[in-house]
């Protein structure tokens, strides 16, 4: 290998230096969370097009030489021969003939949303699991696979937005602190601890007695408080980086204090943020879990994985809502834990490689 080789690599037009090169292979050495990374990405992925995967109208219909979107478009009942001008129920029967004699339809693996009420159930509900509902129904017939589903891609779209958020957030405060120091940090550090102490329970149950909570409710309210464990970490690296000696020869050579910030000190301070960041996630998905259980966070209704768990709670002749709920939250969590230590293991200089 060449001496450029030795410095950097080109991957898909772009250069990998050897400090990412070297936490690249360091992620990649720790092949627990190598791997749990993949089969994280692999079930968000599926999750995130829970429409094709998990639904109750057709993903394509054919009809008398047309070809029709139900998941992307609705169309009255009319449209393929029937009488009634309001959305067709791909559902019934007579829909259903119709269609198939001029046409074919072309439906999702699980042929049931988050909100669809089985009404053929052979037993009461909520029924085990069986050849139609792979993990049987909830007390209200909603089939249990699909709620997962929708569950799992609504949990973790609000674990990265206020993940995401938050360490936007609380890196703008802890660098605001951490540069300037003095008054500014004392007083910051005084209204930290004042914030923190504000019990956010409480506040999320008056929220919940005054206004319906939605997702972008309990977005707002959360990020009120999440955004503080990521300034001490930053604040902490700041406060050491002030003084070096290229932070004072960029100071006498009249760079501006944003600039030093955001261009010289922060890249530094974003590695103890970056490992922080898998852990954080796991937290914001176990919170919106513990408030769906309670029964306090999104809407009644919604795929919720921690109303799968409150339906455990509440239909104990049912095992499979309880266990199934318990592996589904154990695994999502488990592997981003996983994939936190890898990141870690990565990002730690004294981490040797094998």
């Amino acid at each position: 290998m060449s001496q450029q080789n030795l410095h950097q690599s080109r991957f898909a037009g772009l250069t990998v230096t050897p400090l990412t090169r070297r936490r690249i292979d360091g992620f990649q050495a720790n092949r627990r969370g190598y791997w749990s990374l993949w089969l994280f990405l692999a079930l968000f992925l599926i999750t995130l097009f829970a429409e094709i995967v998990a639904n109750e109208k057709p993903i394509l219909v054919y009809f008398q030489g047309e070809f029709f979107s139900p998941v992307l478009n609705a169309y009255p009942e009319t449209t393929f021969g029937g009488e009634f001008e309001t959305e067709a129920d791909y559902r019934d029967p007579f829909v259903a003939e119709r269609i198939n004699e001029h046409g074919w339809m072309l439906w999702p693996l699980i042929r049931y949303n988050h909100r669809t009420v089985a009404w053929d159930l052979k037993t009461p509900a909520p029924s085990p699991p069986d050849a139609e509902h792979w993990l049987g129904t909830d007390d209200q017939a909603r089939d249990v696979v699909a709620r997962l589903i929708y569950g799992f891609r609504i949990s973790v779209l609000f674990g990265f937005s206020l993940t995401i958020i938050s360490a936007v957030i609380g890196v703008a405060a802890g660098a605001v602190q951490g540069y300037f120091g003095g008054w500014l940090d004392l007083l910051f550090q005084r209204f930290i601890e004042v914030w923190s102490g504000l019990p956010t329970l409480y506040l999320l149950i008056i929220l919940a007695s005054i206004v319906e909570p939605n997702f972008w409710w309990l977005l707002g309210l959360l990020l009120l408080f999440s955004w503080m464990g990521f300034v001490g970490v930053v604040r902490a690296e700041f406060l050491r980086a002030r003084n070096f000696d290229y932070v004072r020869a960029a100071r006498a050579l009249g760079v501006s204090n944003a600039v030093i910030m955001f261009r010289h000190v922060l890249p530094n301070a974003m590695v103890a943020t970056l490992t922080f960041m898998p852990f954080t996630l796991a937290g914001s998905v176990t919170v919106l879990t513990s408030l769906d259980f309670l029964g306090i966070g999104l809407p009644p209704g919604s795929a919720s994985l921690g109303e799968v768990l409150a339906q455990g709670k509440a239909n104990l002749q049912a095992p499979w809502l309880g266990l199934t709920g318990f592996f589904v939250i154990a695994l999502m969590l488990s592997l981003l834990i996983f994939i936190g230590e890898a990141v870690r293991d990565a990002f730690n200089p004294r981490k040797t490689i094998g």
